[in-house]
């Protein structure tokens, strides 16, 4: 595989050293792949542009499952990230959905918060947790703490633009790769009944389930807030998700575009074939401020509120 930078949303982002220009390429380069497979961030790009509008990455979501043996989940993920300056910022439960989540920030605030959920496996039945666990079992090797130490050094400038491009590579393949067997096609099935997340893992992996628009960012007036750019969007013939997660003047709305359905890669009784399966949505996001009690200045709000991300998770489900 052949990583090649896109002309994303990151890389127009100021940078103070190597290692946050790394972390930018990472972004684009898993951007160039997620616009590709979801047509609907085209379209976006098309009324961002005709509209003389600024687009603005406000986060990136990812989804793993937690697992002991191996050692999977958020923690796997995240320090690939904590490697190149993410903090932890604050931690979310989701208890009808069997999952948790931490979002991630950078010390460069223009930088794209991270939202990295994980599937609480063993609040699962046992034949669910037999189907994840055959395919964790195989999972493949982390990438190697050489690796984690050389994105933590590279804000020195000493590491040759040829090893950052061999590291790019490699923490784009750990992202995008599936990190486990082909499942089973009927595996799939099956365990969708139970957790459209779980199903969903099987056959993405760790990969991105969305970008964002900051609809903040936006700066024209034509898509000045989310409901101006549903609408927008809708006329172009984009579908939407209607119902705003988030009322007027809180501090966060959301809402998303169906997500795009593609071809995965699953086994039939042995033999390899694929099927349609929810892929990932674009997700429309317009942040308000909150008050600070102890020194009552006002901020813009920078975290996420769970019920609202609840309703988002649903887009993916898939009724196969």
């Amino acid at each position: 595989m052949t990583t090649s930078i896109s002309t994303g949303p990151h890389l127009r982002i100021p940078v103070a050293n190597a290692q946050e220009r790394f972390a930018c390429e990472l972004f684009d380069s898993l951007w160039d792949r997620y616009r590709q497979r979801v047509v609907h961030v085209r379209s976006y790009e098309q009324l961002i542009a005709s509209a003389g509008a600024t687009f603005v990455n406000d986060h990136i979501a990812f989804r793993t499952i937690a697992g002991q043996s191996p050692l999977t989940g958020i923690s796997l993920l995240s320090r690939l990230f904590e490697a190149l300056g993410y903090r932890a910022a604050n931690c979310y439960q989701f208890e009808d959905k069997h999952l948790s989540a931490i979002h991630f920030q950078h010390p460069n605030g223009q930088f794209p918060k991270l939202f990295i959920s994980e599937l609480k496996s063993w609040e699962l039945s046992s034949s669910a947790r037999d189907i994840l666990h055959c395919s964790a079992s195989k999972h493949r090797t982390p990438i190697s703490e050489d690796l984690l130490v050389g994105l933590h050094q590279l804000k020195n400038g000493t590491v040759s633009p040829t090893q950052q491009a061999q590291w790019l590579q490699t923490a784009v393949e750990s992202i995008q790769d599936l990190p486990w067997p082909v499942p089973e096609m009927s595996d799939v099935i099956t365990i969708n009944k139970e957790s459209q997340y779980a199903a969903w893992v099987l056959v993405h992996g760790n990969n991105v389930n969305h970008f964002t628009s900051l609809i903040n960012s936006h700066g024209v007036e034509s898509l000045g807030d989310i409901e101006k750019t549903i609408a927008a969007l809708q006329q172009a013939g984009v579908p939407v998700k209607t119902e705003i997660e988030g009322d007027r003047g809180t501090k966060l709305r959301q809402s998303a575009t169906e997500a795009a359905v593609i071809d995965v890669a699953v086994r039939d009784q042995g033999r390899e074939t694929t099927m349609s399966w929810t892929y990932a949505y674009f997700e429309l996001a317009e942040r308000g401020f909150v008050t600070d009690p102890e020194t009552s200045t006002r901020s813009r709000f920078e975290g996420f509120l769970g019920p609202q991300a609840t309703q988002l998770f649903e887009m993916t489900r898939t009724n196969r």
